[in-house]
């Protein structure tokens, strides 16, 4: 393996050995062989990938005392500074770990510090600013030194001497006596304080955990930075793919005059002719979020929807030779392209083809370079040293000299040394409120106020489209609806509000949802705002990460709580950490809409009766909300739907199946777990704020606490109502939010009686049931309790699930147990 120590030396001692060219050329000139960069964009591009190289020397001298927290080192990995050039820096752009010289580069693009190409070259597809010095175009003769005198000054036939002989780019000087000298100026020495300074900054900031950085502000060290377009993401393993994903065509969509979430074109964070450019190692290229990425990306295309993602693979060739490549050329709907990426210059020119493809054509491509990783592996690959590579063609070139450019890695050394040290002493976070404030901020009254504004729009100035959407009967003129039925109406009403909203699952569009919950929507707004994407829940999961990004409001459905297990690091690890990787800069406001717990009779095993909600309350900032009742399910929603749309928030609502088209509670024919829908002028009247549980009186209620969720709310009003014929009060109590807990409402109404039964679908280990009891007990309670619960084990097929789930009968001899004490 190569130490850090021995790549120094070995780099240096390159350079060192490299020379001086034979002649002399302008940086403003193109490079000899008539490649698309002129010398000074060969130079920029050299400073990004030497800052890059010195900050993972930084970062293991600083994790050599302790003051470093993060070694994933880009060398090896650095042309992709040449993707960043050949893109814009307003493509948003979701990096892995080794892309610090695309940081960089993207950096000074957006500083103006990448020059231009001059007239008679194709100009970087992103390089639209203005050219830092030397300009291309102007000769180093311009800037002779001080006191000296210009040939195009004086009347002095620069013909006379010997021209041929000339260094191409050098300037005649001539002095007071008259005698001309030919002078080659020295390459210019980088500023102190330049882009390329500033973004080595912004990365030792992360590496030592500085509460000042950019991004994360000391929580994670991350690629990240809102005015770079640098979306930070975990780089998991290829999970930042599905997202991007679901950015490109959110972006497309956006570009064909859909409005984002809060109505206003302009609001769209993205231009319009934008494109994402995603990178991956080849270590990622196998993981399952990146094959589902590719495969959705290539669906899209085979059906004629376009998306422009630039997927960027930087095989550093540790999967078995030649698999990478075939992988990916073979991916149907994404055009392949392929380079050196230990060349800048044929990277440059192929990232800038792909680049300009993806853009005009508005479809997928990927681009496979080849790269090596100097710290991880063999001495032999110190060969395919992208910088060393680099260096070679400036010197080779006529541009620099193997010594100005050692010289040049030294200086930007001292420099960044220097920024080390100084960041060192830059606060960390040093309090629990500093670290979470990001994650998953609530302001309650403005989501009320935003149910409010919804309510007066739906009963004022949209109450014609309204009527029109629900076909002249809006749903509160229709009588009793069950819960799926008030979901579909309150999802209606929310497309009606927020332009932006999206619905879109398996199936949802053609058939309605498993369980037509979705029915006559893609009817009423369009196969554009509802529509059936792959059976793939990280791909649907991933559509919404990306759509949210790019300003709009998705609402997603997955089929079954079983099949979100499959895809929760896209909850966990992509869209609830991206408020806290980003300081709020970036946010992907989502509602996930699951059917999910026990079914009737155990209808499809464990496929359909899934009452694991552990993995979901364990996330943090995440909104898990499950309506029991249709007049709770349509403010819960309207109040999801508020929160994404306000504070960015990320909610799963879980819908019980088995309640999904009840509508008896205690007899046949009763209707009494049905419920009119509200019209819109009591929405505000009747919204339900997050995290604040419903509580239902039975008898004297001065017995018995039963606290419960879901399914349980029915079989415990159900318990209820048998114990009071026996003269027990009770009071059950609907959590209705998972997550947060309502514990202000768990603490009341548990000191009001004294007894508590907790009522537990999910199951007794890791159920919601410890999550209530470890709230009592934290805040003090001192009554009895006791816990009614599901048994540790999956959910069998047809009435052998009785003997594992929780019943009416087992909740009534729980109390009774719990009274006898």
């Amino acid at each position: 393996m190569t130490t850090p120590h021995d790549l120094d030396d070995r780099l240096r001692a390159e350079l060192a050995a490299l020379g001086a060219p034979d002649q002399r050329r302008d940086l403003g000139e193109p490079l000899p062989d008539g490649g698309a960069l002129t010398g000074a964009q060969a130079l920029a591009l050299f400073d990004a990938q030497l800052t890059s190289r010195l900050l993972d020397l930084a970062g293991r001298w600083l994790s050599g005392f302790g003051e470093g927290y993060f070694t994933v080192e880009s060398a090896g990995h650095e042309g992709d500074a040449a993707v960043a050039a050949a893109l814009r820096p307003t493509d948003p752009a979701l990096l892995h770990a080794r892309s610090g010289a695309f940081y960089c580069l993207r950096a000074a693009q957006a500083a103006g510090a990448f020059p231009a190409a001059p007239p008679d070259l194709p100009p970087a597809t992103g390089a639209d600013a203005p050219p830092t010095t030397p300009e291309p175009g102007r000769s180093w003769s311009e800037s002779a030194p001080p006191g000296a005198v210009s040939h195009q000054d004086l009347d002095v036939d620069p013909g006379e001497t010997e021209a041929a002989s000339l260094p191409v780019g050098a300037g005649i000087v001539v002095d007071a006596d008259g005698d001309a000298t030919v002078v080659v100026p020295d390459l210019p020495q980088p500023a102190p304080d330049d882009a390329f300074a500033a973004a080595a900054r912004d990365v030792l900031r992360g590496i030592v955990a500085s509460a000042e950085e950019p991004a994360a502000g000391g929580r994670a060290k991350v690629f990240g930075r809102a005015d770079l377009a640098v979306v930070p993401t975990t780089s998991a393993a290829g999970s930042h793919l599905p997202r991007a994903v679901g950015l490109g065509l959110a972006l497309e969509r956006l570009r064909r005059g859909a409005r984002p979430a809060d109505g206003e074109a302009e609001a769209a964070p993205w231009p319009v002719d934008a494109v994402v450019v995603c990178s991956f190692d080849d270590g990622a290229a196998d993981h399952a979020a990146a094959t589902a990425a590719l495969n959705t990306t290539g669906w899209y295309d085979h059906t004629g929807l376009r998306i422009p993602v630039l997927f960027v693979c930087a095989d550093g060739g540790t999967s078995a030779e030649g698999w990478v490549a075939a992988t990916l050329r073979a991916r149907p709907g994404i055009r392949y392209f392929a380079a050196d990426g230990t060349d800048v210059a044929a990277t440059y020119r192929v990232a800038a083809e792909a680049a300009e493809w993806v853009r005009r054509q508005r479809r997928p491509a990927v681009l496979h370079l080849s790269a090596v990783r100097l710290m991880e592996q063999g001495d032999g690959d110190a060969a395919r040293d992208p910088l060393l590579a680099t260096a070679r063609l400036l010197v080779t070139s006529g541009y620099a000299s193997g010594e100005e450019l050692l010289a040049r890695y030294d200086e930007r050394g001292w420099q960044l040394r220097r920024v080390a040290e100084e960041v060192l002493d830059e606060p960390k976070l040093a309090s629990p409120v500093e670290i979470v404030r990001e994650l998953a901020p609530r302001r309650p009254v403005r989501v009320s106020r935003a149910v409010a504004e919804a309510a007066a729009h739906a009963a004022g100035p949209g109450a014609g489209a309204r009527a029109e959407a629900f076909g002249g009967k809006p749903p509160e003129l229709t009588g009793p609806l069950t819960l799926a039925q008030s979901i579909n109406a309150a999802l209606a009403d929310g497309m009606l509000d927020h332009p932006g909203t999206a619905v879109f699952g398996h199936d949802v569009a053609a058939q309605g949802g498993v369980y037509g919950v979705t029915e006559g929507l893609r009817d009423r707004f369009g196969a554009a705002r509802v529509f059936d994407t792959l059976p793939d829940e990280t791909s649907i999961l991933g559509l919404g990460l990306g759509a949210g990004l790019a300003g709009l409001l998705p609402v997603p459905e997955i089929r079954h709580l079983t099949s979100l297990h499959g895809a929760e690091d896209q909850l966990r690890g992509e869209a609830a950490t991206m408020r806290f990787l980003s300081r709020g800069a970036f946010r992907n406001p989502m509602v996930v809409r699951v059917p999910g717990l026990a079914s009737p009779e155990g209808l499809g095993g464990h496929d359909r009766n899934d009452d694991s909600l552990g993995a979901l309350r364990d996330v943090p900032g995440l909104v898990v909300a499950v309506p029991a009742r249709p007049d709770d399910a349509a403010p819960m929603l309207r109040t999801c739907l508020a929160a994404a749309r306000v504070d960015g928030s990320v909610c799963v609502f879980v819908e019980p199946i088995a309640l999904y088209h009840v509508r008896d509670l205690y007899t046949d024919g009763d209707d009494e777990w049905t419920a009119e829908y509200a019209e819109p002028g009591a929405w505000a009247d009747r919204h339900v704020p997050i995290g604040r549980a419903r509580v239902y009186g039975i008898g004297s209620a001065e017995d018995l606490t039963i606290i419960t969720f879901g399914n349980g709310v029915r079989m415990s009003l159900r318990a209820a109502a048998t114990l009071a014929e026996e003269g027990v009060g009770s009071r059950v109590v609907d959590l209705r939010w998972l997550a947060p807990l309502p514990v202000a409402d768990i603490i009341r109404e548990s000191s009001a009686t004294g007894r508590v039964l907790v009522v537990d679908e999910t199951r007794r280990t890791g159920g919601v049931g410890e999550g209530v009891l470890s709230a009592l007990v934290d805040t003090g309670y001192v009554g009895a309790a006791r816990r009614v619960a599901a048994l540790d084990s999956f959910v069998p097929l047809g009435p052998a699930a009785r003997q594992v789930l929780v019943s009416a009968e087992a909740i009534t001899q729980g109390a009774r147990t719990l009274l006898a004490r």
